[in-house]
């Protein structure tokens, strides 16, 4: 037998996305006998938790950037001994915008580097997602300024280049994300001049019980807590950002405090002079790829049973993208899922004890997020502060009040119709930022939007991928 038939006779596992979930899979997948592909779009391993400077930085302490750096050099070493072993391929640059499903198995289409122009197919026998998640951003007036960036950008140009888009900022929303990011900033010289939080201690005194069962994520809030303390940044919980401001780019922020129905209260508004906003409202998870295979979701969550499997056979998932949870939950899962798969294209039944471990991690960090996700909810009159000259879709430059007419004058009742009337939906991200913001407008459920790709696919790569299908047909 040649390497070649001995190489193909092993069963082959294609990871798509190599954060935490996805390394992890990756090394325990191939610790237990099958070849991995590792495919991400980003040049270095790590997804955005784990995101790196580039070497050509030559960051002197990258690791002050992180608060589980030890666990990302185990991951970072497991898959360089994988990959050195032949065991594992990792393919950086790597855009998956489409997975294919054929009799025998399942054919990974991708687009290469940053142009995205050169097709690239990776033929395996099962699949696993690990496509993590991304920022929820609400409208509101101004928050299309120069100076106005996510939470999560703020985050990724501080780790990936060092750099911070301002020398004054406030950040705010909601979330957990906040906390690291408005350290971050602080640590790297930014003036932070407030962290504006729209939950108030009542709701963390409410939910006291099961955050306390989770003591290590307590005591990690209560670090970044004494963090913005020494750097003396304003916290201002039971808040809620009201209007941005500036003529070329952003200059100062309005904030006010909520009442008990989360409104902005009468009278407590207040001017915020700043260069910087970084702005988030929680996460969702991705599931594009999930949605064009089949999968189910849960409402925003692609569903998952005990060993990470979704509801089409062959495929595993894990990490955000089955529900927002943080990284030591992606661990969790990205390990059963790698171990589970693994068993599985070896035709073996998988033995739920060599991941009791990570199962009872798994179980306590799930309900511990479930209840996070309580605390850690947008004002529940949000929209009362969109205005009707507010950009909603910014694609398309679909404004508030355009929303509004559609439903109240045109009769609108989903997200559909709100979309046929208005465009709102139909750019470049195809309702990806703007949807549950038309959502909210609308009084409409979000609902997921099937899309055929994951990413934008040049009209060539297409007409390839056509004649190579064609090809295999004959």
């Amino acid at each position: 037998m040649t390497d070649r038939e001995r190489e193909a006779a092993v069963p082959h596992l294609a990871v798509i996305g190599a954060g935490p979930a996805g390394l992890a899979a990756t090394v325990a997948a191939a610790a237990h006998g099958v070849r991995v592909t590792l495919l991400d779009s980003a040049a270095q391993a790590g997804g955005q938790f784990y995101r790196q400077p580039a070497s050509e930085l030559r960051a002197g302490r990258p690791q002050a950037l992180h608060h589980q750096w030890r666990a990302w050099e185990r991951l970072r070493d497991g898959l360089r001994s994988h990959v050195e072993a032949g065991a594992v391929r990792h393919l950086a640059d790597h855009h998956v915008w489409f997975v294919e499903r054929h009799d025998d198995g399942w054919t990974v289409h991708a687009l290469l580097g940053p142009e995205q122009e050169e097709p690239v197919e990776v033929r395996a026998d099962a699949v696993l997602l690990a496509t993590g998640g991304y920022e929820k951003v609400l409208p509101f007036p101004g928050w299309t300024l120069p100076g106005v960036v996510t939470a999560g950008g703020a985050q990724a140009m501080l780790k990936g280049t060092l750099v911070v888009s301002g020398r004054t900022a406030v950040v705010a929303g909601t979330g957990p994300l906040l906390l690291p990011v408005a350290t971050g900033l602080a640590a790297a010289g930014v003036e932070v001049a407030a962290l504006v939080e729209s939950a108030g201690p009542k709701a963390f005194v409410r939910r006291s019980r099961a955050l306390a069962a989770q003591p290590g994520k307590v005591a990690e809030g209560a670090r970044y807590a004494a963090r913005l303390l020494r750097h003396r940044v304003r916290l201002l919980t039971g808040h809620t950002l009201v209007e941005a401001h500036g003529s070329e780019r952003l200059e100062a922020v309005t904030v006010a405090a909520l009442d008990a129905l989360g409104r902005v209260r009468p009278g407590t508004a207040r001017r915020i002079p700043c260069d910087t906003l970084a702005v988030g409202h929680g996460m969702l998870p991705h599931t594009d790829l999930a949605d064009t295979l089949g999968c189910r979701l849960d409402g925003t969550d692609v569903h998952v049973d005990d060993e990470q499997r979704t509801s089409v056979p062959g495929v595993w998932a894990a990490g955000e993208t089955t529900g927002i949870g943080g990284a030591a939950l992606s661990l969790a899962e990205g390990h059963i899922a790698g171990r589970s798969a693994a068993a599985r294209l070896r035709g073996t039944e998988p033995d739920p004890r060599a991941w009791a471990a990570a199962a009872a991690a798994r179980a306590r960090l799930r309900a511990f997020f479930a209840a996070l996700d309580s605390v850690y909810a947008p004002p529940a009159h949000w929209t009362e502060q969109v205005t009707d000259d507010t950009a909603v879709c910014r694609c398309e430059e679909v404004t508030g009040g355009a929303i509004r007419a559609a439903v109240t004058e045109l009769g609108a009742g989903d997200l559909r119709t709100v979309k046929l009337l208005t465009r709102a939906g139909m750019g470049w991200c195809q309702g990806r930022v703007c949807g549950p913001a038309v959502a909210g407008l609308a009084g409409c459920e979000p609902t997921p939007s099937r899309r055929p790709f994951a990413v934008p696919v040049p009209l060539g790569v297409l007409a390839h991928a056509g004649e190579s299908e064609e090809a295999r047909a004959q």
